[in-house]
């Protein structure tokens, strides 16, 4: 079992992130909106949406807009949102979902590089490719491996509403993992580990151009400023 499917549909996944910032989602969404000026009938994707905060914003400009998740739980809380221009669906991103549908595919808060085999990227690359119009574009919002990795806090305790989840990090230069142990309502341990590849800009050229797409451009941080390996927290990626 991929560790993602059991981990992303556990409510105490959602309640160790419940936080999450809608206010710099929104900024990176107006921003990418500013730069882009996309046409009033283009199609938005927001590929591993999760429980659809980017999506549900990107609607709200006024854009036909799809989320995808393999998560249902997560699904079943985006849809809470879904209206006549607004749809979710339950989709592994490794497959097609519709063919030359979307002008622009969003891949956002590092929600890639999950997989054991590294082709698995590509296979994704390939079939958010299919998923575009004409002239279309791939936006993948990923972490810069090289900052963790230069920065990594090995150890914390996060306390959500009761819960004390104990946070250890580390990485072998192929994943960065993250080991969470918390003790769930009933009283019983509990033990999941996030595991993410190690992709820094180089291996997403690789991975780019095996799927038939170009980097156009890098940005690093939610303002699309220039990336910087060294300081950027962020390495966006412009595909086409």
């Amino acid at each position: 079992m991929e560790w993602f499917k059991t981990w992303f549909a556990s409510p105490y996944y959602h309640l160790l992130y419940k936080s999450r910032n809608d206010e710099e989602a929104e900024l990176f969404i107006s921003n990418l909106l500013a730069k882009w000026q996309p046409a009033k009938d283009a199609r938005f994707l927001d590929l591993a949406c999760g429980a659809g905060r980017h999506a549900i914003y990107l609607n709200k400009q006024g854009y036909q807009t799809v989320g995808t998740d393999l998560s249902a739980p997560s699904i079943a809380t985006a849809s809470q949102s879904a209206n006549e221009s607004l749809d979710f669906y339950v989709q592994d991103m490794r497959n097609l979902f519709r063919i030359h549908y979307f002008d622009y595919t969003l891949n956002l808060f590092t929600s890639f590089g999950y997989f054991e085999n590294e082709y698995d990227n590509v296979k994704t690359l390939i079939a958010a490719k299919r998923g575009l119009r004409p002239n279309g574009k791939i936006l993948i919002d990923f972490m810069n491996a090289h900052k963790v990795k230069n920065n990594l806090v090995t150890e914390e305790i996060k306390i959500v509403d009761g819960t004390a989840f104990h946070i250890k990090r580390s990485t072998d230069n192929q994943f960065i993992y993250k080991n969470i142990q918390f003790k769930d309502k009933e009283g019983l341990h509990q033990d999941f580990t996030e595991k993410v590849q190690f992709i820094d800009l180089k291996k997403f050229e690789s991975f780019a151009l095996q799927a038939g797409l170009q980097i156009k451009a890098t940005y690093g941080d939610y303002n699309l400023e220039a990336f910087d390996i060294n300081q950027s927290d962020r390495l966006i990626l412009e595909l086409c």
